[in-house]
């Protein structure tokens, strides 16, 4: 894979990120989880466009986040969003447990086909809205929107653990073109004040407006 080695050494050009995430990104072929019209593009470290308005994040971006969720994994994560399935492959090989929900029906066969394929016996997928979490496997560790969010449910604050890391690109309150990579800690309960990581673009969770470069 030295194509996918390639790629994971320009993103390091433009992000630190810890050797556990930088070999999970080597690890994860990229170009399995595009489509077939944009193999020839697979490693550049642009967003590609999937079924149904929806985009495959940058590799940049899904650095970015995974960094900034927990760089050394853990034992579970919750995922809103599971789109090509490739954000849940890199996290994969960073926690025992990995759990996706997906709304789009289609594109969740598709990812489900791509983890069978890749032998990734530790994804589970649900079809359903990624707002309700699942309340069954809580609760978790981390827990990462790969869409953005207007707000964050209770119901997701209530199944992460106490300390646990929430991470989710945010619509600004003041200017909705906006949105931010936000990171939250669970503390006594509550989820602490967000920390701003970067400028992102996203699909979002609850409209699917099709939203899809990476910020500066």
């Amino acid at each position: 894979m030295y194509a996918n080695a390639k790629m994971v050494a320009e993103i390091q050009k433009y992000v630190k990120i810890s050797p556990s995430v930088a070999r999970a990104l080597g690890s994860v072929d990229r170009a399995f989880f595009v489509p077939p019209s944009f193999t020839y593009n697979a490693y550049s470290l642009d967003s590609l466009p999937l079924e149904d308005s929806q985009w495959i994040s940058s590799p940049l971006t899904v650095a970015i986040m995974t960094e900034s969720l927990l760089a050394d994994g853990g034992e579970s994560v919750l995922e809103i969003g599971c789109g090509s399935g490739y954000q849940a492959m890199v996290l994969s090989h960073l926690f025992k447990y990995v759990y996706t929900i997906e709304r789009i029906e289609q594109l969740l066969i598709e990812a489900k086909r791509r983890f069978h394929l890749l032998n990734a016996h530790n994804i589970f997928t649900k079809l359903g809205d990624g707002q309700d979490g699942w309340e069954q496997h809580a609760p978790f560790d981390a827990i990462i929107f790969s869409a953005c969010a207007r707000e964050i449910p209770h119901v997701l604050v209530n199944q992460l653990k106490e300390g646990g890391i929430l991470l989710a690109p945010m619509f600004d309150k003041l200017d909705s073109t906006q949105q931010r990579i936000t990171r939250f800690v669970k503390q006594n309960g509550t989820l602490s004040a967000p920390l701003v990581i970067t400028q992102c673009c996203f699909v979002d969770v609850c409209d699917g407006i099709v939203s899809y470069r990476q910020g500066s």
